[in-house]
């Protein structure tokens, strides 16, 4: 398996906010947090389907809604895998269908943020700043300053990369280094300029030829190209080695692209899907035995709409699936006071009506899990005193 071409001193990673690394579009930051429990927070960016990554077969309204996008159901070939007669994982989560057996995987279903934004750059800055307006730092950040520090260290920090995502930014200090030659263009990305060249008899056929010459298979770009996959797998196994360290880092934030599949939805999320497969299985792989105390809450900035589009793929909606993992986890459930996809059911009948605010899945792994007081879960979500952390996520 080959590594993350980065290097950090030890004395770095316990500074504190330990670093930043950036592949593609995926990227990891480590922060530094007392006891041996992990967070390791890993962020969706595109807004992934959730009723396509996790289909709820049992509705009646399903098959009207999404013809083309429905698969198979548990038991056929290439069908669903099974998570308990009403609900399916795609086949692409095969490991994580194996924790969610091992009784290390919650699916919740039907969640969002409290906001009702259909922008990306404004939705993700909400989940990662935690509240109803955009702020400067992030909820993991605030969280973090109430902790003691670890080791005796100052919670100043480094971060090696491009920059620090807002969910770790905050009153924090964090220095930063880019170091040359990590970042390149996410496949989604060059996906996009492929398409807005194709029609240009001149520029067209050199762009592809361009793309091909820096191993971006044409045929592939719109599923996710292999360089995404491999940036993800790589800094999830780097993040689990240093996460394992008794002297490293305890709370990791990853983050991995190419999740807004508005065209050829069934054939553009194949490559996401793998890569955030065999990334939480390199995760899990490289934390040992510290995955016993791990949480990893993977979650994205919105679902996807109801209904399937004509291009095959779907558009921004509003409620969607988060996935919380580990060996910490009360896991082998999907929890989901589900709404049903019925016209009176449907959010302003186009999305999925969310009937859980992310922030209490959050709050439940602050408070449960890192076993943080109550004026540090507060400090983490501003003016959410009516949204109480869910119950029973985690592993007495």
């Amino acid at each position: 398996m080959s590594h993350a071409s980065f290097s950090l001193s030890r004395r770095g990673l316990l500074l504190g906010l330990g670093a930043t690394f950036v592949l593609g579009s995926s990227r990891l930051a480590l922060a530094q947090a007392a006891g041996e429990r992990r967070l390791v927070v890993v962020l969706l960016r595109g807004a992934m389907d959730g009723l396509f990554v996790v289909q709820p077969y049992a509705d009646p309204n399903m098959a009207e809604l999404r013809a083309p996008l429905l698969l198979p159901e548990p038991g056929q070939e290439g069908g669903l895998l099974d998570l308990g007669g009403r609900f399916g994982l795609h086949p692409a989560l095969a490991e994580l269908h194996a924790l969610y057996r091992q009784d290390q995987a919650l699916i919740l279903h039907a969640v969002a943020g409290p906001y009702r934004s259909r922008s990306h750059f404004e939705a993700q800055d909400l989940l990662e700043g935690g509240a109803e307006q955009r702020l400067t730092s992030g909820w993991l950040n605030r969280a973090l300053q109430a902790m003691p520090a670890a080791n005796g260290q100052a919670r100043t920090g480094l971060a090696v990369g491009t920059g620090v995502p807002l969910l770790l930014r905050g009153p924090a200090q964090v220095g930063s280094y880019a170091p040359p030659g990590l970042e390149q263009p996410s496949p989604d990305v060059m996906h996009r300029l492929a398409a807005l060249q194709q029609a240009d008899p001149l520029l067209g056929p050199v762009f592809q030829e361009g793309l091909r010459a820096r191993g971006y298979a044409a045929d592939r770009l719109g599923q996710g190209a292999e360089p995404e996959r491999n940036g993800f797998l790589r800094l999830a196994a780097a993040a689990g080695r240093l996460l394992a360290q008794p002297d490293g880092p305890r709370v990791a934030a990853l983050e991995i692209g190419g999740w807004d599949t508005h065209a050829q939805q069934i054939n553009r999320i194949q490559q996401p899907l793998q890569a955030l497969d065999s990334g939480i299985a390199e995760l899990r792989r490289n934390l040992g035995a510290a995955w016993a105390d791990t949480a990893v809450l993977v979650v994205t900035e919105f679902g996807r709409t109801a209904r399937a589009n004509g291009n095959r793929g779907t558009d921004h909606g509003t409620g969607g699936v988060a996935f919380l993992l580990g060996g910490a986890v009360a896991g082998g459930r999907v929890l989901a006071d589900w709404p049903g996809l019925t016209r009176d059911g449907l959010l302003d009948n186009r999305d999925l009506r969310p009937t859980t605010d992310l922030r209490a899945i959050a709050k439940a792994l602050l408070r449960d899990h890192l076993r943080l007081p109550g004026r540090a879960v507060a400090q983490a979500f501003p003016e959410s005193g009516a949204v109480q952390p869910l119950r029973g996520l985690v592993r007495a």
